[in-house]
């Protein structure tokens, strides 16, 4: 425990960014869980819907540091040859 005030405010700080980064990241794999959902399901129309917000959200915590961006990179990536892959069968 903090015996210093200023010790005891950046635990407060550091357990509010840790809720939030958790939660941007829950978000993050319930969008990838849906896209991959639509994957299986092979519905390219609602795939191309979900990956560009799934994108768009993976890129952002990439930026932000809240997963690496080498790992946000090869996400997308990965995600987009997918639904790549079922538009054209």
């Amino acid at each position: 425990m903090a015996n210093i005030k200023s010790a005891e405010k950046q635990n407060r700080r550091r357990i509010r960014r840790q809720a939030r980064n958790s939660a941007q990241k829950s978000a993050m794999r319930t969008a990838v869980k849906k896209l991959r959902a639509a994957i299986a399901a092979k519905d390219p129309k609602l795939a191309a819907t979900l990956l560009k917000s799934t994108t768009s959200l993976i890129d952002k915590l990439g930026r932000k540091g809240i997963i690496k961006k080498r790992t946000s990179s090869r996400s997308v990536s990965r995600l987009t040859v997918a639904v790549n892959a079922i538009s054209k069968s």
